[in-house]
């Protein structure tokens, strides 16, 4: 049966090799299991119901990608957008978190319509390199400073804004650990490296009496405090208008790129031959719906994909193995619970250090393109608020090509989205 709908020998795989890659990019991207509920537990919602809920929509977001559009490609909460939900919606904005739930429901509906009619595709090929560059490092430091300040090695300072922490303390020794036992794992090529150093952080924490060790498996705890919570109506705030902004824009980068990357590897898109994009982008569209539903931030594709796609994934039976396991996670809540903010921030850190890798493809030898993106990057973690970093650089984007007699470069879809963040700042 998996052969005749997959058909992995087609693609010049096998239902073994799919199955080895399905494991592999699992075991690559489960640490949002642990780092999810880490970070929007701290709007006050339930953390049980968020380790379900995040379990759930991954595994839903996963197998909507292998059945629908049948690319090895998993789904789950994304990095940044989790973060951004968390910090700067409900923490520094003060809007509750089941409004921010009913923001999440509003990008997924506005990006499945702009997704099934075509404009998605549209704004992609208006938005700069350089931008889309930017916005990736730019979530990245801002996960960076998330890191640095839940670990402790970063602290206040009146004098100075930001200052280092006392970092012989127990707990950012513990971070420091963490972050080197993943990078050197991961130079290593070991697969789950970023699980890994979670988990053993997680064991010396609770061996030194910082976290307590409740089991490994149970039934799986109750969904109910996050389901079906979302303020729709709440989320229409005016306030909230440039948050839906905000969340569209990170979701048309984040999961465009996403896939057209992975796909690339994959060789799932050539020149010249029939491709199932447009079904995999409906899909990713699709799954930010279901997940705010259930109660998380938005679920996107997940960069990490590329490791089952290293290690042969090629169809949709890559990314059902993912689904199947996300589920099986759902046994695993007391080790979620046992893990402490010590565990995850150094995953935090390490993956905002491979996010910034994006700096190196903007054109910093011409200015009206590094400018903006340095605004960009820059704005997110010194304002907390990755919608800052936007306004910013799309603003100084459209100002400098404009006052540097190079209007005509700036795309249709730039303006428009410069003017709507002009108009957010004039009205709050």
């Amino acid at each position: 049966m998996l052969e005749a709908f997959f058909n992995p020998k087609q693609e010049g795989s096998s239902v073994r090799t799919e199955i080895i890659a399905g494991v592999t990019t699992f075991l690559t991207m489960s640490y949002i299991i642990f780092v999810n509920p880490e970070i929007l537990s701290t709007t006050g919602m339930d953390r049980n119901a968020i380790f379900v809920a995040t379990c759930v929509a991954a595994a839903l977001g996963s197998l909507i990608m292998a059945l629908v559009a049948r690319w090895p490609i998993g789904m789950a909460p994304g990095m940044g957008l989790n973060a951004f939900f968390a910090f700067t919606v409900v923490g520094a904005m003060g809007f509750t978190w089941q409004q921010a739930l009913g923001a999440v429901f509003i990008s997924g509906l506005i990006f499945l319509l702009l997704t099934v009619t075509g404009v998605r595709s549209w704004l992609i090929a208006g938005i700069p390199q350089s931008m889309r560059s930017a916005v990736a490092a730019g979530i990245g430091l801002f996960l960076g400073i998330i890191a640095l300040k839940s670990s402790g090695i970063v602290v206040a300072s009146q004098a100075t804004l930001v200052e280092l922490g006392k970092v012989t303390d127990t707990g950012p020794l513990l971070a420091i650990l963490g972050f080197f036992i993943i990078a050197a794992l991961d130079a290593l090529k070991v697969r789950g490296a970023i699980l890994i150093g979670i988990l053993v952080v997680t064991i010396v924490s609770m061996i030194l009496g910082v976290s307590h060790f409740n089991g490994v498996v149970s039934m799986p705890p109750s969904i109910a405090p996050t389901f079906l919570q979302l303020d729709i109506l709440g989320a229409l705030h005016s306030g909230l208008l440039h948050v839906i902004l905000v969340f569209v824009l990170v979701e048309v980068f984040d999961a465009t790129g996403t896939l057209i990357g992975v796909a690339k590897r994959a060789k799932l898109i050539e020149e010249g031959k029939p491709n199932r994009l447009g079904r995999a982008l409906l899909a990713d569209s699709t799954a930010i719906v279901a997940g705010s539903l259930l109660g998380t931030s938005s679920t996107t594709a997940y960069v990490e994909s590329a490791s089952g796609v290293q290690a042969g994934g090629r169809t949709g039976l890559t990314a059902l193995v993912i689904a199947i396991l996300f589920l099986a996670a759902l046994f695993f809540s007391p080790l979620a619970g046992a893990v402490p903010v010590y565990a995850t921030a150094p995953a935090l850190l390490y993956v905002a250090g491979l996010m910034m890798r994006e700096l190196v493809e903007v054109e910093w030898e011409d200015i009206t393109e590094a400018a903006p993106a340095a605004l960009t990057a820059m704005m997110m973690p010194l304002t907390y608020s990755i919608a800052n970093g936007l306004a910013f650089g799309f603003i100084s984007y459209a100002v400098l090509k404009t006052l540097t007699g190079r209007f005509r470069d700036v795309h249709p879809a730039t303006w428009i989205v410069a003017i709507l963040f002009v108009i957010r700042f004039a009205i709050v």
